[in-house]
């Protein structure tokens, strides 16, 4: 299955937004993938990413 996954990290003093497309068996392994991403790309702890939605992607 295929999430989009969008919410916001810290980037400096800002929030910056993100949408992530994460292929997965469940919800909560793509949400665990996306702090993993998110949290390697940029360098961050997982408190400073919020998640706001995830959608399960129409095929």
């Amino acid at each position: 299955m295929d999430f989009i996954i969008k919410g916001t990290f810290k980037a400096g003093e800002k929030w910056e937004g993100f949408t992530k497309n994460i292929t997965s068996h469940n919800k909560n392994n793509a949400i665990e993938k996306a702090y993993s991403l998110i949290g390697s790309e940029h360098g961050l702890k997982r408190r400073l990413i919020k998640i706001g939605s995830v959608e399960e992607a129409k095929q």
